[in-house]
């Protein structure tokens, strides 16, 4: 039976990032957002997830918020390589998002470098050249498309109504649908 692990948006509404490992191996991460509001929160994109982004086979993107979509760069630069599958539409907007994300974090990083009293950090979380290798791996997914790139997966985004390209990932196993 494939299992679930919530990483992240357990407990807190942000930082949506979930495991899900098939019978067949694969490793797949729904979603893979940032934390965001309180520092104690922010301050867990800094550590780094309990999984590793090597071992991960794709990423699929519900959508485009920063608390789905932020974490991506970051996990790039940790060094997954795999797909991320997600709708057109997302991918216009996350990539917006996340050079916006990038900016801002490149701004912190400057501004707390001229403050080293406060603690904060003094590098971004990532960059725009993070962001760029992010991009080259996105997959355009159609709604309703049944997709199989997955060993042991069958999924298909399916319109949520929530943000332009937002989906709701549907996933089949041999066992059945999660």
């Amino acid at each position: 039976m494939a299992r679930i692990s919530f990483i992240g948006a357990a407990g807190v509404v942000t930082g949506s990032k979930h495991l899900v490992e098939t019978d067949s191996g694969a490793r797949v991460l729904l979603d893979c957002g940032m934390f965001q509001g309180l520092p104690e929160l922010t301050q867990r994109n800094w550590t780094a997830p309990p999984v590793d982004p090597k071992t991960l086979d794709a990423v699929l993107l519900s959508h485009a918020h920063l608390d789905h979509c932020g974490y991506l760069p970051a996990l790039t630069q940790q060094g997954f390589t795999g797909p991320v599958y997600t709708t057109p539409a997302t991918i216009d907007v996350a990539t917006l998002v996340l050079r916006d994300s990038a900016g801002l974090q490149e701004d912190e990083a400057q501004r707390a470098a001229r403050h080293p009293d406060r603690g904060l950090h003094t590098t971004p979380l990532y960059t725009d050249a993070d962001v760029t290798a992010v991009t080259k791996l996105f997959r355009p997914v159609a709604y309703k498309e049944d997709r199989t790139d997955i060993a042991g997966c069958r999924f298909q985004l399916v319109d949520a109504g929530h943000i332009l390209g937002s989906a709701i990932i549907q996933l089949w196993f041999a066992e059945g649908k999660l």
